[in-house]
């Protein structure tokens, strides 16, 4: 299972937000992780429009997470980034044309994989995956 760019993004976002205790900029963002402000601008969006950060427009604006890390889980994070899970083709009815589709056990093993990977993914937090704060302060160049 491979996620999009775009779920990458949102995650790094979440998980530099979870290292501040403050209020940051896409700008900020953009130059730790070397990524397209227009790019996070659209992640920022969504992440706010979703409910997992708070977003305050203006001169002395910025970003933080609107809930504790140990409140936003991963799955959820994921499930709400990423546009769909068509693992394979025949994930998706309208545009399937695998004829071996009616007979083959493929989606069912692969849907029940891709189901498992999501359960993990429930299982973890923001706080989980931010546990050495202190190093990723450091490799985000933070003081």
């Amino acid at each position: 299972m491979q996620l999009t760019v775009y779920t990458d993004y949102a995650l790094r976002v979440l998980i530099y937000l979870a290292v501040h205790e403050r209020w940051v900029t896409i700008a900020e963002m953009a130059t730790a992780y070397g990524i397209s402000k227009n790019h996070l601008m659209k992640i920022v969006h969504q992440l706010g429009h979703e409910g997992f950060i708070e977003t305050l427009r203006g001169r002395s604006g910025g970003l933080r997470l609107a809930h504790p890390p140990d409140h936003l889980y991963l799955g959820e994070i994921v499930r709400k980034t990423e546009p769909h899970f068509h693992v394979v083709e025949c994930f998706h009815a309208p545009t399937n044309r695998c004829l071996i589709t009616p007979a083959c056990g493929l989606a069912s093993a692969l849907g029940e994989a891709c189901d498992a990977f999501l359960a993990v993914l429930d299982r973890y937090t923001l706080a989980d995956i931010i546990q050495e704060k202190q190093v990723l302060a450091q490799l985000l160049k933070l003081q």
